[in-house]
């Protein structure tokens, strides 16, 4: 999470130090949920470890796997964080799993005291927009065999951790289809 802190150039060591102090560790365990539909989502999460994907279920009651979130990346039920309305969406963790939390409440604290913590919050933003934009184009632009291709490129370490029905449904496509897709890539 330093690190993490550290490459957006906003902060001092001080900062984040008091940040950290502010933050708590949690382990959560395969399976476990971040946050469930129909909860709201007060806090932002940092993945120390683990993977986790965040899904929802269809007017079938088929559950949709829209986004895989992997180590060094935050975590959080966005829309859900910025309107502390309830989510719609479930964040379960594929595998074991340690995130450092900071509540909402103690962010908009210190962006009330800080600028820089203001200008992180706005960074934030602009990041889950363009990976928004990014989804929904590669969703509209690109054949599954792509996107499929993409998620291995991306994070080829920790692809075999997550199953196979979670990825098809992220892919939109049946498991008979993803296993067609991989024996068609060479690897």
């Amino acid at each position: 999470m330093k690190e993490y802190l550290k490459s957006f150039n906003l902060f001092t060591e001080l900062e984040i130090n008091d940040f950290l102090k502010l933050s708590q560790n949690v382990e959560l365990k395969k399976g476990d949920f971040y946050i469930n539909q129909n909860e709201i989502c007060e806090s932002l999460a940092f993945v120390k470890s683990g993977i986790f994907r965040s899904f929802y279920f269809s007017n079938n009651d088929d559950e949709i796997t829209y986004c895989f979130t992997f180590p060094n990346h935050l975590l959080m039920a966005y829309s859900s964080f910025i309107s502390q309305k309830k989510s719609e969406e479930n964040i379960q963790a594929l595998t074991d799993a340690e995130i450092i939390s900071i509540p909402k409440l103690t962010l908009e604290t210190l962006a009330e005291s800080n600028t820089n913590w203001l200008k992180f919050l706005k960074i934030i933003a602009e990041k889950e927009y363009i990976e928004l934009e990014k989804w929904i184009f590669n969703h509209q632009k690109d054949k599954a065999p792509q996107r499929y291709l993409d998620l291995i490129t991306k994070q080829p370490e920790y692809i075999k951790e997550i199953p196979l029905h979670y990825i098809a449904s992220y892919l939109g496509v049946t498991q008979r289809h993803l296993s067609r897709i991989r024996a068609n890539i060479s690897y």
